[in-house]
């Protein structure tokens, strides 16, 4: 009796497996979207602008080089969920690698959670950086030994001058799914949990050049009014966990970001699965996560009703903007 009860607990904990395993690897391909791909930049002077995966940007003009967030360590969703993380030296030497980057002007944090801050001070630290971001990321900075003077907390609204570049700070708000909220209030010194990088205040950064403005919204939370009299010329769009939100929330979301700003490009971005290395192909949420699927079919939607142009960046390869 006793071995069959064993038996049946061990092929219950197979099939849940197999069922997790399913559900895990069942997201949309992101060859479905070839038709909105943006065309590579052509070398000729100008912004250009190099998709690294969640937010993580490379905005340059060939003079002046900036980077939000500066993620890539990307530790597996084992240890996101189970163990500890910290900063691996060794992928964020070889993402730098990959798009000839040692040298930057700014690291711009977009907020504190750990797939936009965590990497951002070692990111700063290799290529001599200034570091721009909230109290909650110099936490994260001061439990790496970063060194105080190079880091920068913005007053919001307040314009940052990198070279050409003006860089404006704006407070947002994060997309309300209640993890890993408030402050980080203590220098913050790794390995710790996922849920010890909390969110600190939210930024969406307007970034102006005179070839033209973009502005970066890295989470798709916004605050009612925050955006009126600004304008963009090119948004990337932060879409990650957009589809769990009502259709009242999508909406205002598109309005108080796209209706305000009235770009004329409108890059997706935060979409893809961060648990996975950049040594692999760019792949999406799981399904059961967030439905990619649903959210292009909107902005799809939006981009015939309000005229701009929805194109998807290319990993690791410029794209001129504006």
């Amino acid at each position: 009796m006793i071995r069959k009860l064993a038996w049946g607990v061990l092929l219950l904990l197979v099939v849940a497996t197999v069922a997790m395993m399913y559900v895990l690897n069942d997201r949309p391909d992101l060859d479905g979207y070839r038709d909105l791909a943006a065309p590579r930049w052509d070398g000729q002077p100008g912004v250009n602008v190099t998709f690294l995966g969640v937010s993580t940007l490379l905005i340059s003009d060939g003079e002046t080089h900036i980077m939000t967030d500066g993620f890539f360590s990307r530790p597996s969703l084992w240890n996101v969920a189970l163990g500890k993380i910290r900063p691996d030296g060794e992928r964020i030497a070889d993402a730098l690698d990959l798009v000839g980057i040692h040298r930057l002007d700014a690291v711009v944090v977009l907020h504190s959670h750990y797939d936009h801050a965590m990497d951002a001070p070692e990111v700063a630290d290799r290529t001599g950086a200034i570091l721009v971001g909230s109290e909650s990321t110099a936490n994260i900075a001061s439990g790496g030994a970063f060194p105080r003077t190079r880091m920068v907390i913005p007053e919001p609204g307040v314009p940052l001058t990198f070279g050409r570049f003006v860089v404006t700070m704006l407070v947002s708000r994060h997309l309300p799914h209640g993890l890993a909220e408030g402050t980080i209030d203590a220098p913050l010194t790794p390995p710790v949990r996922a849920t010890d990088y909390r969110e600190g205040t939210t930024y969406v950064v307007q970034i102006e050049h005179p070839s033209g403005t973009l502005t970066v919204v890295g989470s798709a939370g916004f605050v009612e009014g925050a955006l009126t009299g600004y304008s963009s010329d090119v948004v990337l769009l932060g879409v990650g966990g957009l589809s769990a939100m009502t259709p009242e929330y999508r909406r205002t979301y598109y309005n108080e970001v796209l209706g305000r700003l009235q770009p004329k490009r409108v890059f997706p971005i935060h979409y893809d699965d961060f648990t996975r290395p950049l040594s692999e192909p760019l792949v999406l949420q799981p399904r059961l996560l967030d439905d990619f699927e649903q959210t292009m079919a909107e902005l799809r939607e939006r981009a015939g009703s309000d005229g701009f142009a929805l194109q998807m960046l290319p990993f690791a390869e410029p794209v001129a903007v504006p």
